[in-house]
């Protein structure tokens, strides 16, 4: 399959494909950071934050199939190894265990802010694209970041 049969450009769609793996790779890392702090948690706000690092990494990991879905949709194949994970991602790994509740969250909230940058620049090129379809699942992505960023951002008392 290729983009024509959905009625885009494939010249037009390789940009976005591009992208979309660039995305899909600090998503897989973004997500076991969040695994991280969801296991290695400690202290007073264990309970609020164990809670709050499910649900993200839940969310990150519904992303990341989604992702995937709409590479494989766009008539191309996603990135699948850790190799590439690692190699491509902006966002770095960090070791969660021993670190402070609010620092775990702080480098949340960094991610978050790539990602919703990395998504920013995927809406330009989709709209130029003319795949709305794209677009609109990546500014679902977004709209969910940012206000997850304003809810950390409120947490660690930051404006």
């Amino acid at each position: 399959m290729d983009a024509k049969e959905i009625s885009l450009e494939e010249r037009k769609v390789k940009p976005v494909v591009d992208l979309l793996n660039d995305l899909l790779a600090n998503y897989h890392i973004h997500y076991q950071k969040l695994r991280g702090c969801h296991w290695n948690i400690k202290g007073q706000n264990f309970f609020t934050l164990h809670l709050k690092f499910e649900e993200l990494y839940t969310e990150a990991l519904t992303t990341i199939d989604e992702l995937a879905e709409r590479i494989l949709t766009l008539g191309k194949p996603p990135h699948s190894t850790f190799a590439d994970y690692i190699k491509e991602s902006t966002i770095k790994e960090i070791n969660t265990i021993g670190m402070k509740d609010t620092d775990m969250v702080r480098a949340i909230i960094q991610d978050m802010a790539l990602l919703i940058g990395m998504e920013r620049e995927i809406l330009d090129v989709t709209a130029d694209a003319g795949d709305d379809g794209t677009n609109d699942m990546v500014n679902r992505f977004m709209q969910f970041k940012e206000k997850t960023t304003w809810m950390l951002r409120s947490f660690v008392n930051e404006d």
